[in-house]
């Protein structure tokens, strides 16, 4: 008996985690030199961007979002120690990581102009810093 409970709470999981909802979520590449832009679920805009592995850069200087909680996570392939930070009327600063590792910023943002960056010293000043708009 013990194990028919346990299975079937297994099958419940997978399935649920499968969804099969058809307006969760849902995902698109914006043109901003593809950075995956997804909302839906209460969990406002997530956007995702790169450390450029060889040059102070991130992989896109362009990012929108709407209005609401964003969330910007920055995968880390350089050598080097980064972060992402969103200044503009907010002051939020994502953790900084190593080669490898995620640094993630959310913040709730108004419509507007936002700028994200690295704040690693001497990083934004190279040129890793782009423009978010929030509309």
């Amino acid at each position: 008996m013990k194990r028919l409970l346990i299975f079937g709470a297994t099958v419940l999981l997978v399935v649920a985690g499968c969804g099969g909802g058809g307006s969760s979520s849902s995902s698109s590449s914006t043109s901003s030199g593809g950075a995956a832009t997804s909302s839906g679920g209460g969990g406002g805009t997530q956007l995702k961007i790169s450390a450029d592995p060889n040059q102070l850069k991130f992989n896109v200087s362009q990012l929108s979002a709407k209005a609401g909680k964003v969330t910007i996570t920055m995968e880390n392939p350089a050598g080097l120690q980064h972060n992402v930070s969103i200044k503009g009327g907010v002051s939020a600063t994502g953790n900084t990581v190593g080669q490898g590792g995620k640094s993630v910023v959310t913040a709730t943002l108004k419509p507007g102009k936002y700028t994200f960056f690295c704040s690693v010293d001497g990083h934004e000043a190279a040129g890793m810093t782009g423009e978010l708009d929030v509309n």
